[in-house]
């Protein structure tokens, strides 16, 4: 993982972290069927440290671009705090976010990977790339998985802020049956 820009002292006061879809949560890949998109593949390890994530108290949500039955079903599963599709310009959905739950900039984490995220990675406190995003989106990016979109990349980044906020190591304990410390985990 590559960081800069005091993305650590940053990484601590996150609240919310905001997620693309087709190239972060999946690997951009999108199969289509006769009725229309088919597939989607999905991390499980990205979806444990979404629950992790939850865990800790941070909210997520999801803005994309696309609209997809499968997103839906996913962000379902995984309990995200919020859903936007069909967004193209990603700003309107960020705002409401912002304004439904009390949120300031530096408290927000946005992960992309392709030009229409730009806008969302300079205005969010903490812009993320995924290892394998445009060159445009890694330049500007604080935080860059070294994992590929779909392929690990959030759980990569997820984890970041948690440690940064010093809370993985409660969350890890409580899956072997450690005493969560300070609350984290329960």
């Amino acid at each position: 993982m590559k960081t800069k820009n005091a993305a650590s002292t940053i990484a601590k006061k996150i609240k919310m972290i905001i997620f693309d879809v087709d190239g972060t949560l999946t690997n951009g890949r999108i199969f289509m069927g006769p009725e229309g998109e088919a597939m989607k593949a999905f991390s499980a390890r990205d979806g444990m440290g979404i629950a992790m994530a939850h865990k800790a108290g941070l909210k997520s949500a999801i803005i994309t671009g696309r609209s997809s039955r499968i997103m839906s079903r996913r962000a379902d599963e995984l309990k995200f705090t919020a859903v936007y599709q069909g967004c193209i310009d990603k700003r309107g959905a960020y705002e409401e976010l912002k304004l439904k739950f009390s949120l300031k900039d530096d408290e927000i984490a946005y992960v992309g990977d392709d030009i229409n995220d730009i806008p969302l990675i300079m205005q969010a406190g903490l812009g993320c790339a995924v290892g394998d995003a445009v060159p445009e989106v890694r330049e500007l990016a604080q935080v860059v998985a070294d994992a590929q979109g779909g392929n690990g990349a959030v759980r990569e980044i997820i984890e970041f802020i948690l440690k940064e906020q010093g809370k993985w190591d409660s969350l890890v304990g409580t899956f072997i049956g450690k005493k969560p410390v300070d609350g984290v985990g329960q």
